[in-house]
């Protein structure tokens, strides 16, 4: 049963199978400083979209949809990183980012829809 508007919201669930992903994809690794970082970072962008959904206005909405879409750069950002040093594998890692990059241009859209750009 659910209780929550933003679970029916595409984005929200591509977000949420994301983090779930980068978690299993990050289950043995023993870099715990980036572990943490890219992990909180997969978590805050569906978590800022649940967030943004229960706000009273759209305007509110809008605000936390940004904050989400800039946890997607973030997340590509240290996915990339993660790459470089070996704690990613370069083909998982570019397929991850790949993800953060739709789920972020979904994003946007619905930030426009939100702001009344797009009706």
């Amino acid at each position: 049963m659910k209780l929550f508007a933003f679970q029916d919201l595409e984005v929200w669930k591509r977000a949420s199978r994301l983090a779930c992903e980068i978690y299993k994809e990050l289950n043995t690794c023993r870099d715990f400083g980036l572990k943490d970082q890219i992990t909180r970072a997969a978590v805050s962008i569906a978590s800022n979209i649940a967030e943004g959904e229960e706000r009273e206005s759209k305007a509110e909405s809008a605000r936390f949809l940004y904050f989400a879409k800039g946890s997607s750069g973030e997340l590509a950002t240290q996915i990339y990183i993660a790459i470089e040093i070996g704690v990613i594998e370069k083909q998982i890692g570019l397929k991850l980012i790949k993800e953060a990059r739709e789920i972020s241009a979904m994003l946007g859209a619905l930030i426009k829809i939100r702001k009344g750009c797009v009706r």
